[in-house]
């Protein structure tokens, strides 16, 4: 294992931790297909679906707990939310975790191309501004908010991400969180979604320990400033910049099939 093996896993964790900090995902949207394509291409070597579901799912685990941590003044983090959905979402990463060893490689890739695509379509279904909103007014039905984040835990859990790259459309549109708290809120929920994904890997043995170690040193020095960025960016430009994101990985992982 090279130094273009580690700069390239490196730069990878990077990029996705920085993207997770600043738009409250995991990063697995992007760790996911990068993982699987580029070190191949780049002639560093290859890894299986399930290796990459594995190290994903520390990567996310730690981008996560960046921005958290980096989050966790200012009044952003709604705890009713992260309660409710937190719970929900662990339990069902741990359960899709768990039985990913059961499914064929193009079954994984499958199901990410689909909670990709869901993704896509609940960010262009029509919302209102909420942004402008009190903090202390946010409302929510806590068991719709439930049975989405189980659901959502559940197919996260099968591709070793947090979850959060739907979790933040379902949030913002459905259950009309406002932007900040949105992210926020969905890093602290994912980072809960992430302890049941990497236990359901450890239990499969899918989890690389040389590039994961690096993932996670990637993860803990990009997260908080991709927090710092996100905090001073527009909200309508995070919102893009998440509907791009998703489209992009969605056309680019069905593209596969065709």
């Amino acid at each position: 294992m090279d130094i273009t093996f580690i700069v390239i896993i490196f730069t990878i964790g990077f990029i996705g931790s920085f993207i997770s900090g600043m738009l409250g995902i995991g990063g697995a949207i992007i760790n996911y297909p990068m993982l699987l394509y580029l070190p191949g291409m780049l002639g560093a070597g290859h890894f299986t679906a399930h290796e990459v579901s594995g190290i994903t799912a520390i990567q996310v685990l730690f981008a996560t707990l960046g921005g958290v941590l980096a989050y966790r003044k200012g009044g952003f983090l709604n705890k009713t939310l992260i309660i409710y959905m937190g719970i929900s979402i662990l339990t069902g990463s741990f359960i899709g975790g768990f039985f990913s060893t059961h499914m064929q490689e193009n079954g994984i890739n499958i199901i990410y191309g689909v909670l990709a695509l869901i993704a896509v379509i609940v960010m262009f279904v029509p919302k209102k501004e909420i942004d402008d909103m009190s903090f202390e007014k946010v409302h929510f039905n806590k068991w719709i908010a439930s049975l989405l984040a189980f659901m959502i835990g559940v197919g996260a859990g099968i591709v070793g991400a947090g979850g959060a790259f739907l979790l933040v459309p379902i949030m913002l549109v459905v259950l009309k969180i406002p932007t900040r708290m949105t992210i926020a809120s969905s890093l602290a929920i994912t980072l809960i979604s992430s302890i049941g994904s990497v236990s359901g890997k450890l239990v499969t043995g899918h989890i690389p320990i040389l590039p994961a170690f690096i993932m996670v040193v990637a993860s803990l020095v990009a997260s908080p400033l991709g927090v710092h960025i996100g905090k001073r960016v527009n909200t309508k430009v995070l919102q893009s910049t998440m509907v791009i994101l998703i489209l992009a990985t969605a056309v680019k992982t069905w593209m596969l099939f065709l």
